[in-house]
C-alpha cells in the first residue's frame, strides 16, 4: 500500500524513502505476474482468460461507423476512392515537401528525416508562393502528394498535406517531435521500399485516415530491407514510428534453440492529430470540409474518439 511521504522534510530522506517504495511495488508486481504465470502452465487449458486492464480506449463510447472485418460496402467504396490507384500500383507516390515561408534551421532537420521514410520524397523551398500556387505548380510537375509543414518556436507543429490533382486534403497537429539523431541507437536508413503498418483505424473516418497515410508509400515493400514505417492510432493520436526488424538467434541449443525478433528504431519519431479533413485540393475559403474537429461539440466525454 503506497504510504504519503509528504510529512518527511528532510529532501534526500524523502527521495530515499520513495525510491525503495516504487522499488518495493515493482517487486511485489513482478512476483504477482510470474505467479499468474505459473498457475496458468499448471492449469492449461482450464487457466482462466487473461485479465484485459481498463483504459479509455477499451471503455471507448459506441461508435456506429466502426467498419465490420466483412464490410462489402466499405471495401468497394475503397477499390474506387482517391487513394486505390496508389494501393493498387498503378501509380508510384511523388512527394513534394515544402515549408513554411523564412522556416528556422531546425524545420529542415524534420525536413531530411521526412525524406529518409518516405521514398520518392523531394524538397523545394517555400519562397513567398502561397499554397494554392503551389498545388498548381506541384500537379503540373506531376506530384502526387504536397506536404507543407509549419512550425513555433522552432519547433514542428503542423502539417498540411493535399492529394493531388483532385484531393482530399488534410491538416494534422504535429507534436513530440524527435529527430533520428536523438532516437537512442538508431539504425542507418536504407535505399529499401519500407513495409507499411496501419493500425487501429476503426471507424469509416479512420479508414479514410489511414488510407490517406498509407498513399504516401509506394505498396511493393522489399522485404531484405526489413524497414516498417508504423501509423498506430490510439485515442485519434497517431503514432509514427520507424523502425527496422532483426532476426537474432536466442539461448538454448538443438531444437529449443528459437529465433527472437528484435526492434531498431530508425527515426523521426512524431506525433500526428488531424484537425480538418478537407475535399479538393487546400483551398480555405471556398472549400467544402468532409470533418472538422470542434473540440466543444465533439469531445463531450474522454471515451468519445473519431478514429
Amino acid at each position: 500500500m503506497k504510504t504519503s511521504l509528504g510529512h518527511i522534510g528532510n529532501k534526500a530522506k524523502r527521495t530515499e524513502l520513495y525510491r525503495k517504495q516504487k522499488g518495493n511495488k515493482k517487486a511485489e508486481q513482478k512476483d504477482r505476474r510470474r505467479r499468474r504465470e505459473r498457475e496458468a502452465q499448471e492449469l492449461g487449458e482450464e487457466a482462466p482468460p487473461k485479465q484485459k486492464p481498463k483504459t479509455l480506449e477499451s471503455t471507448r463510447d459506441p461508435d456506429r461507423t466502426v467498419v465490420k472485418p466483412a464490410d462489402d460496402e466499405v471495401f468497394r467504396d475503397e477499390a474506387e476512392d482517391e487513394f486505390a490507384r496508389f494501393f493498387s500500383n498503378e501509380q508510384t507516390p511523388k512527394i513534394m515537401i515544402t515549408t513554411r515561408p523564412r522556416p528556422s534551421g531546425n524545420l529542415f532537420h524534420f525536413v531530411q528525416d521526412l525524406m529518409r521514410m518516405i521514398p520518392n520524397a523531394f524538397f523545394y523551398p517555400r519562397k513567398s508562393f502561397t499554397v494554392k500556387q503551389i498545388c498548381q505548380w506541384a500537379d503540373n510537375k506531376k506530384f502526387t502528394h504536397l506536404f507543407v509543414i509549419s512550425e513555433r518556436l522552432k519547433i514542428c507543429n503542423g502539417l498540411i498535406v493535399s492529394v493531388l490533382p483532385h484531393g482530399p486534403t488534410a491538416f494534422f497537429k504535429v507534436s513530440n517531435v524527435i529527430p533520428s539523431t536523438e532516437v537512442f541507437n538508431h539504425g542507418k536508413v536504407t535505399a529499401h521500399q519500407p513495409e507499411i503498418i496501419l493500425n487501429n483505424f476503426n471507424t469509416r473516418l479512420g479508414h479514410r485516415v489511414g488510407r490517406f497515410l498509407g498513399s504516401f508509400f509506394p505498396h511493393e515493400p522489399e522485404f531484405n530491407g526489413r524497414q516498417v514505417v508504423t501509423f498506430h492510432n490510439q485515442r485519434d493520436y497517431i503514432f509514427v514510428r520507424f523502425h527496422r526488424y532483426i532476426f537474432a538467434e536466442g539461448k538454448g541449443e538443438g531444437d529449443t534453440k528459437k529465433t527472437r525478433a528484435r526492434l531498431q528504431e530508425l527515426g523521426p519519431r512524431f506525433t500526428l492529430k488531424m484537425r480538418w479533413l478537407q475535399e479538393g485540393t487546400f483551398d480555405t475559403q471556398y472549400g467544402e470540409y468532409e470533418w472538422i474537429h470542434k473540440r466543444k461539440e465533439m469531445d463531450s466525454t474522454r471515451r468519445t474518439f473519431h478514429l
